[in-house]
């Protein structure tokens, strides 16, 4: 029996041969969905301001779209793809709204701090912070991950948790919302993943910790955390034949598309979500996160 294509979908032909870091949205095959066609707002963000980091593609550009759809100013924090992120704030800006983009590396504390600073300055407030971006490459085993890699990922992957939230919560009034992107890896680590799984579950932990600090300040943290996503992280983070099945494993049998995710992310931003703390909520294809 063939499940039904609205469930599982086609699954896109990859044609996709491994690109170099930090990866672009004009390299994919197939591209990818950032719902640029098809998602529909309906005002659940009208009035509030957000940040996305890696908010040039991938989840990040998705929820952007999605965002500012919404109603919502965008805030796009990117490392150096710098045609990315202003074809990113175009769509932001073609739904009626504000956007502002800024470079830089989210694993560095002064540039987190900068970055809410000109949020703030530009947007007049700050209600929703999404912790997004992140680097991740495969190796076979710990011996052969290069310190200076294993470092960069936990400050670009963990680090940049602490600084955006701890530069970000000041500004922040009740209703705020702070959503971490974590991943299925921290529940089902990869061993050629390491570095980045292990940022991923500290993430996780993350949430739960900070979730209860932060409601009595009647702001809300949660996580989302992905299965396989297309997206440019991917792309340059396995080598071809990998990328020619990857996700296969997963019980919908395919990868997601960032476009998939971005409704999640709304809703916990949004006040239908108002009652839920702390938590971490998988949309992974059927694979259980714990």
């Amino acid at each position: 029996m063939s499940r039904d294509p609205r469930v599982a979908g086609p699954r896109p032909p990859l044609g996709q041969h491994e690109i170099d870091a930090p990866g672009r949205i004009g390299e994919m095959d197939p591209p990818a969905d950032h719902g640029e066609e098809r998602y529909e707002g309906f005002g659940r963000l009208a009035g509030r301001a957000a940040v996305i980091t890696g908010g040039d593609s991938g989840i990040g550009r998705a929820v952007a779209i999605a965002y500012a759809r919404e109603g919502a100013d965008v805030v796009i924090s990117y490392l150096e793809e710098h045609g990315d992120a202003e074809d990113t704030a175009e769509l932001v800006r073609e739904a009626g709204v504000r956007a502002a983009i800024v470079a830089g590396d989210v694993g560095d504390e002064a540039h987190c701090r900068e970055l809410v600073r000109r949020a703030v300055g530009e947007m007049g407030r700050l209600d929703i912070l999404v912790n997004n971006a992140a680097f991740q490459m495969e190796h076979d085993s710990i011996l052969d991950i290069p310190s200076e890699e294993i470092e960069y990922v936990i400050r670009t992957n963990l680090l940049s948790h602490f600084w955006m939230s701890r530069a970000a919560i000041p500004h922040m009034r009740p209703g705020s919302s702070i959503i971490n992107t974590t991943s299925i890896q921290s529940y089902s680590p990869s061993p050629t993943l390491l570095h980045y799984a292990t940022t991923k579950g500290a993430i996780t932990t993350f949430t739960k910790a900070l979730a209860q600090e932060l409601i009595e300040r009647g702001i809300r943290v949660n996580g989302v955390a992905p299965g396989p996503v297309w997206t440019p992280l991917v792309a340059m983070s396995f080598p071809e034949g990998k990328l020619e099945r990857f996700g296969e494993s997963s019980p919908i049998g395919r990868p997601a598309q960032p476009a998939e995710l971005a409704p999640l992310y709304v809703f916990l931003a949004s006040d239908e979500s108002r009652y839920i703390v702390g938590e971490i909520i998988g949309i992974t294809g059927g694979r259980p996160i714990s």
